[in-house]
C-alpha cells in the first residue's frame, strides 16, 4: 500500500508556465526513493510542493492516509533537510536539534531522551556542546539531519545535502544517511542531480525531464536498462547514435554514418558507455580531439564520421595525442539498444 501518493500533480511559479505536469508517483512506507534529474527538470519544485512550499496548481498529495494538499507546511508532520544547513549559530548542537521538540512543548526529560538518542545515532556524541561555527561540514550536515530527525516526521525530504561537502566526504556521507534512514525506518525522498549519489542510496529512482517522469525503477535496472534515450544518455551512455540500415548514424541528421551490422532487429537508438569504447583498436577512426589522464585509464574524445565519440585507453597504451587518427572500437555485445 503507498505511503505517499502524488496524484495528476501540476506546479509552477506565479504566472510562469507549469513547471511540473501531471506526475503521479506512490512511494512505500520505509522506502528511500531519490529524485533524479539535470537543474530545471522540477525535482524541487515537486519536493517543495510536497513540503506545502509550493501550491498546487492541480492534483493532489496523500501521506499516510491523509490529504495534505492544502494542509500548512507546519500541519504536514515533514522534516526538511535543505542544501544550506540553516543551522542557528548561536545555538549548540544540543540546542539546534531540541529546537523542533521545544516548539512542540516537548517534556524536558523525554526531550533529553530524544536528543540524545538521535545525536548519538548520527554519530555526535560527545559534541553536543559544540557551535556550528566549530564543526565541519560533514558534522554541521549531521546536524541538520538529526534535527529534522528528531521530531520523528511521517516523512524527510533532503534537498541537495550533500552537494556542499567535497568528494571524499561525500561519499562518506551517502553511507551514513542510508544507514540511518535503514536503522530508523524513515520514509525518505531524496533530491540530487548526481546520478552516483542516487545509485548507491535509493530502493528506487525518479529520473525526471521536463516536469515530467521520464523513468521510476530499481538502480540495478536503471543503470543497465534505460528505456529512453535521455535516461540513457543520463546514465552514462554518452555515446548515442540512430540505427538504420545496418548502419549507425549521428544523430538529428548530423553527420555521416558508419556500417554496424548485427544489432537486433527493430533497433533505432544504439548506446555505448564511455568506459566501453576501446580506443587504439577496432575497425573504425577518429581523431583525437582532447584527452584526459585518469589513473589507470586516459578518456579521449575522438572526432568521427558520427560526430563526437568519447572512449578510454589504458593509459599504459595511451600514445596518442591530440591531433593524431587513432582506431576505436565498438562492442556490439555491450551496446545499449532502443526500440522506435
Amino acid at each position: 500500500m503507498s505511503y505517499l501518493t502524488l496524484q495528476q500533480v501540476a506546479l509552477g511559479y506565479g504566472n510562469a508556465k507549469t513547471a511540473v505536469q501531471g506526475l503521479d508517483l506512490d512511494v512505500a512506507r520505509g522506502e528511500l526513493i531519490s529524485l533524479l534529474g539535470p537543474s530545471g527538470c522540477g525535482k524541487t519544485t515537486t519536493m517543495r510542493a510536497i513540503a506545502g512550499l509550493i501550491e498546487l496548481r492541480a492534483g493532489s498529495i496523500t501521506l499516510d492516509g491523509r490529504d495534505i494538499s492544502r494542509l500548512p507546511p507546519n500541519k504536514r508532520d515533514i522534516g526538511l533537510v535543505f542544501q544550506s544547513y540553516a543551522l542557528f549559530p548561536h545555538l549548540n548542537v544540543f540546542d539546534n536539534v531540541a529546537f523542533g521538540l521545544r516548539l512542540r512543548k516537548v517534556p524536558s526529560a523525554e526531550l533529553r531522551q530524544r536528543v540524545e538518542k538521535v545525536i548519538a545515532a548520527v554519530g555526535l556524541a560527545g559534541f553536543e556542546a559544540r557551535l556550528p561555527a566549530q564543526m565541519s561540514g560533514g558534522q554541521q550536515q549531521r546536524v541538520a539531519l538529526a534535527r529534522a530527525i528528531v521530531i520523528e516526521p511521517k516523512l524527510l525530504l533532503l534537498d541537495e545535502p550533500l552537494s556542499n561537502l567535497d568528494a571524499k566526504l561525500r561519499v562518506q556521507m551517502r553511507a551514513e544517511l542510508r544507514r540511518i534512514q535503514r536503522e530508523l525506518g524513515i520514509t525518505m525522498l531524496y533530491v540530487t542531480h548526481d546520478q552516483d549519489e542516487a545509485l548507491a542510496m535509493s530502493d528506487r529512482i525518479v529520473v525526471m525531464n521536463g516536469g515530467k517522469i521520464e523513468q521510476l525503477d530499481t538502480p540495478e535496472r536503471l543503470f543497465n536498462a534505460p528505456r529512453t534515450r535521455f535516461v540513457a544518455n543520463f546514465m552514462g551512455f554518452e555515446n548515442l547514435f540512430d540505427y538504420r540500415d545496418g548502419a549507425l548514424h549521428g544523430q538529428h541528421g548530423q553527420h555521416g554514418s558508419l556500417p554496424c551490422p548485427g544489432l537486433p532487429a527493430g533497433t533505432a537508438c544504439a548506446g555505448w558507455r564511455v568506459q566501453q569504447v576501446q580506443v587504439g583498436s577496432g575497425s573504425y577512426r577518429g581523431r583525437v580531439l582532447s584527452r584526459g589522464f585518469l589513473g589507470e585509464s586516459v578518456e579521449y574524445l575522438l572526432q568521427t564520421a558520427l560526430g563526437e565519440v568519447r572512449g578510454m585507453a589504458p593509459a599504459a597504451q595511451a600514445l596518442a595525442r591530440e591531433g593524431d587518427d587513432v582506431a576505436f572500437h565498438l562492442p556490439l555485445e555491450q551496446a545499449l539498444t532502443l526500440p522506435a
